[in-house]
């Protein structure tokens, strides 16, 4: 960004990753006729951080950004709907991938239950929050606990159905050497994901299946391998537009996981590289 502006909020080099993405916005005209009004991209980028970040009201922006909440969430939509947030975070796992940093050998599936102020779809009552409205996050992340996908149910609604979609959602990148796409070898799962059509599946795509079985085998026996998405889940909703979940259409609350997920990863490969 220029001149670093926007740095308090934006981690160092994202904007010179998600510029290409976001179109110009047209400039508007105020009602009245007192000219136009232009708000630079930068600027909406970072109030849109800022609001996933601090969890505040679009209404209560910090004047800094120089940018209406109209303008800020309007221009966030228009994003969404192209799909800019999922082209960031697939740029950055790119990155990660290049830099040899992300290992897909296995990977890990979890969700977290958060709780829903306003009930709409993909919500139900929760039945670790005495059956207040709820959802559920479904993360799976890598061996090393960065999230390759998130998704969104019901708190009412069992992960084992989660799982197809997860797995089909997995960006998968061409190997040049080998050739075919790089998959994840096996896959780690609590006993919540036991279910035989479920193995078969996976069995299916040629991918390792670790599963607790229900009544045969300890859950703490994953601990080695499910501990990172314990972490990843901490991380997620550590920016506070997640948890709780305010947005009343599901469409809007998703939009922000994609951007979630793109700046955990993006941290840690500054990280990783530093």
């Amino acid at each position: 960004m220029d001149g670093g502006q926007w740095d308090w909020i934006v981690p160092a080099g994202l904007w010179e990753i998600v510029r290409p993405s976001p179109s110009p916005s047209a400039p508007r005209v105020r009602p009245q006729g007192g000219g136009i009004v232009g708000v630079a991209d930068e600027a909406v980028f970072a109030a849109v951080v800022c609001v996933l970040v601090s969890g505040c009201a679009w209404r209560a922006l910090p004047p800094c950004f120089a940018a209406s909440k109209s303008t800020v969430h309007r221009r966030f939509l228009i994003w969404s709907r192209a799909g800019v947030w999922h082209r960031l975070h697939q740029a950055v796992l790119d990155r990660l991938a290049d830099d040899g940093l992300l290992d897909v050998s296995r990977v890990v599936l979890g969700s977290a239950h958060v709780r829903a102020k306003k009930g709409d779809e993909h919500t139900g009552p929760s039945p670790v929050d005495r059956g207040q409205p709820g959802s559920k996050l479904h993360i799976l992340s890598d061996a090393a606990g960065l999230p390759l996908v998130v998704g969104l149910s019901a708190a009412s609604f069992h992960d084992s159905r989660r799982l197809k979609p997860m797995v089909l959602a997995l960006p998968l990148r061409h190997d040049p050497v080998r050739g075919g796409c790089r998959k994840p070898g096996k896959l780690h799962a609590d006993k919540a994901f036991d279910h035989p059509e479920l193995r078969r599946r996976l069995c299916g795509r040629r991918i390792g299946v670790c599963i607790t079985r229900k009544g045969v085998e300890s859950g703490q026996r994953l601990g080695r391998h499910r501990w990172v998405i314990e972490r990843t889940i901490s991380w997620l909703l550590g920016y506070r537009r997640l948890s709780p979940r305010y947005e009343r259409y599901p469409h809007v609350y998703l939009a922000f996981s994609p951007l979630v997920a793109a700046l955990v990863c993006h941290k840690r490969h500054l990280k990783l590289t530093m």
